[in-house]
């Protein structure tokens, strides 16, 4: 790990490492036990100061070319690899993790960076439109119009309490905000305050090696006053979150509060339904229990796509299901929970469901040894209950689900138009169950960003594809994504150009610019 990679407890303000009041220290979930150093909490004034540099730098920055920001962006991802065991070992102590799950989550942040220097070098994304002048046409004639589009403005992202890498101070917010050419200021989780600082750090580095001004990025360590007066500074444009719904709604509240209202992109919450069809639980019962537990208690439970909700119609072979999903549970001792925080709401939630007169309990895990740990549960209750309390299908975040016993295929389909907005829907369906399957997928469509068969929703692609987001409350806007290259499309705008000459045309929309780019030309598709 090179020098300035170090943990200090820095704010990282542009090119300055500053901060006073260092009251904060992050606490290491399996243990309990406070790991120094002590974190600089960002002020009011820290936060002026910070808008204020990447306000500075807007223009310079989406002024770069696309090959200048697609090595930026690459210089990142390097700069966290050269960070390495270090970062995976702080990680480790401040989350609970276990390492290769941190592996594996160090190689997604490097690869969705790479990702969108690849997306910024092709230039799909200027979306690029020319429509010729017709001066000739009658009766009025047509002006040469020429569109693009332009990154928002500096952008604030929150970084998230259960990726303390891919959805943090490097994530995909981060990511696609820097790809769009937005300088970002991140408001760092005080989950993992160490390992954002070493992330920060190396995307600091790569600002200076890329040449860019200090405000391209900085990075911000505080509570919610810090991120309220972050979205209050009229300089930011946009905000990127990942988190609870109670958060991004306070979040959403005060941006639109603004004398300027910004966009709040909100990842927030969801309890990802599952639809076990009859011909796949007759076929496969079994595998189909272990693999649902096996993806409910994946990292402690603790994944946005986590399946906290099953839909299926009463039969012996529902029954064959929950036995086996029963015995999978009952021996798997559970991991320590991110936060204690995130813990005790755990088992609040999870006693609000155990003392419900509609609701019983069908299986819980190993009993938990060690602190921020509690074991996972299956419940389960029938479909009437269901709907007649709404808070059944609200969000357990971590290793709880509840089974809702249907009787026909018109319950489910009734239930699921009952359903609030989800990041995903799955179907456990064989070939005998397509038609009735097809009647359930145009409700799920409206439901869900993303539909899922045969599979379970816990790991989410970064890809072109790949739609993260959702009908609320699982986001604010299911028009956008926060993850795959869809993602830099919520900090871009279009501009249109009519009649300006050649010489005030922003390069890419030049006569010779444009045609080394994918753009549409009078309608037409053309370039690569």
């Amino acid at each position: 790990m090179t020098q300035s990679f170090e943990i200090r407890g820095d704010l990282l303000i542009g090119s300055d490492s500053t901060g006073d009041n260092r009251t904060v220290r992050a606490v290491n979930p399996a243990t309990g036990a406070n790991l120094e150093p002590a974190f600089a909490i960002a002020g009011e004034a820290d936060v002026a100061r910070t808008c204020e540099l990447a306000a500075e730098a807007f223009d310079t920055y989406r002024a770069t070319s696309p090959e200048q920001r697609a090595a930026f962006l690459e210089k990142i991802a390097d700069n966290i690899m050269e960070i390495g065991d270090a970062l995976i070992e702080r990680a480790t102590e401040e989350t609970g993790l276990p390492v290769a799950r941190l592996q594996g989550e160090r190689a997604r942040t490097v690869g969705q960076l790479r990702l969108f220097a690849q997306v910024v070098r092709a230039g799909e994304w200027l979306d690029l439109r020319v429509d010729p002048a017709l001066p000739e046409r009658k009766p009025l004639p047509r002006p040469d119009l020429r569109l693009r589009q332009i990154p928002l403005g500096p952008v604030a992202v929150f970084g998230a309490s259960n990726f303390p890498l891919a959805f943090s101070v490097a994530g995909g917010d981060t990511a696609s905000a820097l790809a769009a050419g937005c300088p970002v200021v991140v408001k760092g989780h005080l989950a993992h305050p160490g390992t954002g600082e070493l992330v920060g750090r190396a995307i600091r580095a790569a600002v200076a090696a890329s040449g860019l001004p200090e405000g391209t990025f900085s990075l911000l360590t505080g509570a919610n006053e810090t991120g309220a007066a972050l979205v209050r500074d009229p300089r930011i444009k946009a905000v990127g979150f990942t988190g609870s719904r109670g958060g991004g709604l306070a979040l959403g509240a005060i941006a639109a509060a603004r004398p300027e209202p910004i966009p709040v992109y909100a990842e927030m919450s969801s309890v990802n339904p599952v639809f076990l069809f009859p011909a796949a639980l007759a076929a496969r019962a079994e595998a189909i229990g272990t693999g649902f537990i096996d993806s409910l208690t994946l990292g402690a439970g603790q994944f946005c796509t986590n399946p906290g909700l099953l839909f299926a119609i009463e039969s012996p072979d529902l029954d064959r299901f929950v036995q086996a999903a029963s015995g999978a549970l009952t021996g798997r001792a559970p991991a320590p929970m991110l936060t204690p925080g995130i813990h005790a709401a755990f088992d609040k939630g999870v006693a609000a469901l155990a003392e419900h007169e509609a609701v019983k309990t069908v299986a819980h895990g190993a009993p938990a040894e060690g602190v921020n740990r509690s074991p996972g549960i299956f419940f389960e209750t029938d479909v009437e209950q269901f709907l007649a309390d709404e808070r059944l299908g609200h969000e357990v975040f971590g290793a709880a689900s509840l089974l809702v016993r249907c009787k026909d295929i018109d319950q489910m389909i009734a239930v699921a138009e009952k359903l609030e907005g989800q990041l995903t829907a799955t179907l456990q369906i064989e070939a005998e169950d397509y038609s009735t399957a097809a009647k359930l997928v145009p409700v799920l469509e409206r439901k869900a960003g993303r539909i899922l068969a045969n599979g379970w929703p816990t790991g989410v692609e970064v890809s072109h594809a790949m739609v993260h987001g959702g009908p609320f409350p699982a986001t604010s806007d299911s028009r956008t994504t926060s993850v795959g290259t869809l993602a830099i499309r919520r900090f871009l705008r279009p501009v249109s150009y009519q009649d300006l000459p050649e010489g005030l045309l922003p390069s890419e929309l030049r006569d010779d610019g444009v045609k080394s780019l994918p753009h549409l030309l009078d309608g037409v598709r053309k370039g690569n």
